[in-house]
């Protein structure tokens, strides 16, 4: 499946977008409604396997939402400044998220471009805004939107291009039940996007697996 998302605003969200969150995760509100999942769905909490399930859960959650917490932007606050006007492409980024709708995993890898204007950011710190934005709720498509608007804004670059490739196990594991399946996204800004040969040759060295 393949959908891409061309240079349409990123619409703004409230817990979900890019703005970090204040205050700390509340680990024994998440174990108290982890066993009462438990007992809902009929099992016994107490019983040996399961005595430390709503702990562990927690601290798996404070893990996977650790990005709520976080502003991406902050990471693009150190570069250097280089005289370099062609393009950066960073590929193969691995990434885990959570899909808002069922919280199941979502997880694949990101492709990013970049035409600077003078800055030029350290590619730790590209990764780095791949995983605050990641791990939030999410779906892939705002994803790979806020990830290429971020770039564009705080690198102030001339041309941004982002694509996502991942499996989504609420599709994989449940429901329509198909194995296999990736979903493709991508948002594109800037010269990438308007100019035509920079367009071409930034789609083709991503779409190039």
């Amino acid at each position: 499946m393949i959908s891409r998302i061309e240079d349409q605003p990123a619409p703004t969200h409230d817990a979900r977008g890019t703005e970090p969150l204040e205050g700390r995760v509340d680990l024994p509100r998440i174990e108290a409604a982890v066993r009462e999942i438990l007992i809902a769905v009929g099992e016994d909490p107490d019983r040996e396997g399961l005595a430390r399930t709503p702990t562990r859960v927690a601290k798996m959650y404070a893990e996977l939402f650790g990005g709520l917490r976080q502003d991406p932007a902050e990471f693009l606050k150190t570069y250097f400044n280089e005289e370099y006007d062609e393009l950066v492409i960073l590929k193969d980024i691995a990434f885990n998220s959570i899909c808002e709708h069922h919280l199941m995993p979502f997880e694949g890898k990101a492709h990013l471009a970049y035409l600077p204007d003078g800055k030029v950011a350290g590619i730790s710190k590209l990764a780095r805004v791949v995983d605050a934005i990641s791990h939030r709720p999410q779906v892939q498509e705002r994803m790979t939107v806020q990830i290429a608007d971020i770039l564009m804004e705080h690198l102030g670059a001339k041309g941004v291009a982002v694509v996502l490739s991942a499996t989504h196990t609420c599709m994989t594991c449940r429901g329509v039940r198909k194995p296999g399946s990736t979903m493709v996204t991508s948002a594109v800004r800037g010269r990438c996007r308007s100019d035509a040969r920079t367009r071409n040759e930034v789609m083709a060295i991503l779409y190039d697996r």
